[in-house]
């Protein structure tokens, strides 16, 4: 998947159980959208909607699935459960959270690192950070990539945005490590993207500005 992607756009293509657009076949069109717009890929939550997207789309997949667990802040594909899933959806690549935080379970990243390499050596994984420091430890545990995803959305790092000071969260990891990074959270407009390109992301993410209306709608409103 990563070398289908480099350069280009993925387009994340969400909806939530309480967002009007849930729905799996909603998301396969969305994902047609995408691709007819140019998406190099695609990343989705849950088994169900990564299958419907692969029938609709032949983009390169990144999956996630996102599920709550009691007594740990980690919902990014935080099990074996959520892995298992995703290996049984078709998708080329597995993101999970690899933030430094306490799992589920006791488990750490670099098991899970370990286990989808045991069950299907061909799936490649990205890494979802927060911080410097994640993005550190999951090129040790093996990761094949690495996303900002998470920059802004951890209790840590609640007050940052990944364009704060033009990007330079991104281009601290960009310095740090030596595997592909991926611009992810608040790329909101083709400038952002560009601009992330140009620093040298590997690829990046968009996923609000583009698939959800209900915050599209907002931002005009709000703005107003």
């Amino acid at each position: 998947m990563l070398n289908k992607v480099k350069n280009g756009l993925i387009v994340s293509c969400q909806a939530l159980e309480d967002e009007p657009l849930h729905s799996s076949f909603i998301m396969s069109k969305m994902a047609l959208a995408a691709k007819e717009g140019g998406a190099a890929g695609i990343r989705a939550n849950s088994k169900a909607d990564i299958i419907e997207i692969k029938k609709e789309v032949d983009l390169p997949v990144t999956g996630i699935v996102k599920r709550d667990y009691e007594n740990s802040p980690v919902f990014i594909t935080a099990t074996y459960k959520e892995i298992d899933e995703l290996l049984e959806s078709g998708c080329e690549m597995i993101a999970m959270d690899a933030t430094l935080r306490a799992r589920p379970e006791h488990l750490t990243a670099g098991a899970l690192v370990e286990y989808v390499r045991k069950k299907d050596a061909g799936v490649e994984l990205m890494a979802d950070i927060a911080d410097l420091e994640d993005a550190k430890a999951a090129e040790s545990a093996g990761f094949d990539c690495i996303s900002t995803t998470l920059h802004g959305y951890t209790e840590e790092t609640k007050d940052k945005k990944l364009y704060h000071d033009d990007f330079a969260f991104l281009k601290e990891v960009l310095s740090a490590v030596d595997i592909p990074v991926i611009a992810e959270g608040n790329v909101i407009t083709p400038e952002m993207y560009k601009r992330c390109m140009a620093l040298g992301a590997y690829a990046s993410v968009v996923g609000g500005a583009i698939t959800r209306p209900k915050d599209i709608t907002k931002r005009f409103v709000d703005g107003q």
